[in-house]
């Protein structure tokens, strides 16, 4: 699909709101990160990775059961044109029976699980992790009240003031020993900062009606993307719920925490994204070309960042983790280098969500995740037989047969082709693959030196290294971002062809 094929703008306003709802989202979602990574990064320095496997083993249940915590009746309000209060009414009722639910089943699991990983304190971590359940039910429907008008500002402002009540939080916390209880408190008290501040935003004082009759539409979206959360569930926390029943708590926190810087990204940064892509690509629904133009453009400019980010830090684990993490998280270091080559992958994959749920369409969501939910488990089941390098290596294998079976379940009804696919990726991916070797010859080249100003040269060279490379082998698109980021550019004339 060329530039030329671009949808005309019939509608200047909606373009400027998405493009300022990717601005106020995409630009509060770094500052409210960069709040988060300070803490994080202050506080993983005084924990110990033990703290951090035993963490990451409670997780494991507290998202497996939030699968049920009725995020997709959010969605199915964001993506119907038109909204009654009755049915706003009949979700909050939803919500609140779901969650109220869920919450009473995990204190009933809290020592099945402890039992399961043979650590006692388990049990006591997810009865007050629970707690989190009760303040869903006042963030989700608020919040999907504001994706509807592309309203992104409030929600954006409220994350960052629950960033730095969750980075107060957890700092007070560590520094006076509490020790794992850190690593719960935090959440908690994010959860429910940010529930509050959203009600009062959004004015959210409505009472719950638990009378559904008329509600089958809204609850059938639901309940398809349910099942897809189900499986997408099975799929991302399957390595370590066996992990940790074969690793000690120490590996396991290795292994989660390089997990957790590098999935930074495609976790932190593109699901936010996709929350704009979602309300923008359901009012293109009914311009299939308009509709796939946007989609391979959203590939190029992120690809753009997700590949040298990640083989960035692929090439410069080392001195990446020492400096961030510290000298006693150093053993961490070969799971990013591994994990970050499986990264990009995984970003595109993601990509493909937001379209397909726009389109009316979450059943593909939900066979793609079916397939993650079979093909994760099973590689990662092969994987632990050879330890925590294995686990890792998993990653590697599996991500790439996901993406590919993503797409051609997805293709026909975007309207891509796997050409066009691979045009959006190649600009980004070929500059930082040349990049990648560059910085691996400037490290060797390197004499010892303090590892912060290792890493700082490391990464100048990189960066130099890939606007370059962009430059001699994607000029166009570096242009693109270029007018992207410094200037507006006035709405395009309406191609002749269009027009007519």
């Amino acid at each position: 699909m060329t530039e030329e094929n671009a949808p005309s703008a019939k509608d200047s306003n909606f373009g400027n709101r998405v493009r300022s709802a990717v601005i106020w989202r995409s630009g509060t979602q770094i500052l409210s990160q960069v709040i988060a990574w300070g803490s994080t990064l202050a506080v993983i320095r005084i924990l110990n990775p033990e703290d951090y496997g035993i963490f990451a083993m409670t997780q494991v249940v507290l998202v497996f059961l939030s699968f049920m915590n009725g995020y997709g009746l959010a969605s199915s309000i964001i993506q119907a044109e038109k909204v009654e209060p009755i049915r706003i009414r009949q979700a909050f009722g939803m919500l609140l029976l779901l969650n109220g639910g869920i919450a009473i089943l995990q204190l009933i699991l809290a020592s099945v699980a402890a039992d399961y990983y043979r650590q006692p304190i388990i049990a006591d971590l997810l009865r007050v992790q629970a707690l989190i359940y009760l303040a869903t039910p006042f963030m989700v429907l608020p919040e999907a009240l504001m994706t509807r008008e592309l309203e992104f500002k409030k929600p954006a402002i409220i994350n960052l003031i629950s960033a730095v009540v969750g980075a107060v939080t957890a700092l007070y916390f560590a520094y006076n020993g509490y020790g794992v209880w850190t690593l719960v408190y935090a959440p908690l008290a994010i959860f429910w900062s940010r529930a509050v501040c959203l009600v009062i935003a959004v004015k959210f004082y409505i009472l719950p009606t638990f009378n559904f009759k008329g509600a089958g539409a809204m609850f059938g979206f639901g309940a398809t993307l349910l099942a897809s959360h189900l499986f997408w569930t099975i799929q991302s926390q399957s390595d370590i719920f066996i992990a940790g029943r074969y690793l000690e708590p120490y590996d396991l926190g290795l292994y989660a925490e390089a997990l957790f810087l590098t999935t930074i990204f495609a976790a932190k940064f593109v699901p936010p994204l996709n929350e704009v892509a979602f309300p923008a690509y359901s009012r293109l629904q009914s311009d299939p070309r308009a509709l796939a133009w946007s989609f391979l453009k959203a590939i190029r400019l992120i690809m753009l960042i997700s590949c040298p980010l990640y083989i960035g830090m692929a090439v410069t684990a080392y001195p990446l983790v020492e400096t961030l993490f510290g000298p006693k998280w150093i053993k961490m270091s070969p799971f990013v280098a591994i994990l970050a080559l499986a990264m990009p992958v995984m970003t595109l994959q993601i990509l493909f969500t937001p379209a397909n749920n726009a389109l009316g369409r979450p059943q593909v969501t939900a066979r793609t995740n079916m397939f993650g939910a079979i093909l994760m488990p099973v590689t990662f089941l092969i994987g632990i037989q050879f330890g925590v390098y294995g686990l890792a290596w998993g990653w590697v294998i599996a991500f790439p047969l996901l993406t590919i079976f993503t797409f051609l379940q997805s293709r026909r009804h975007i309207g891509i082709d796997a050409w066009e696919v691979a045009q959006a990726v190649w600009p980004g991916l070929s500059a930082s693959l040349a990049m990648g070797a560059v910085v691996y010859l400037v490290d060797q080249t390197l004499p010892d030196m303090i590892v912060y100003l290792r890493l700082f040269l490391l990464v100048a060279a990189g960066g130099l290294a890939y606007v370059g490379l962009l430059y001699i082998l994607a000029k166009p698109t570096l242009i693109e971002v270029i007018q992207l980021i410094v200037r507006r550019k006035p709405p395009e004339p309406v191609p002749a062809e269009l027009a007519s």
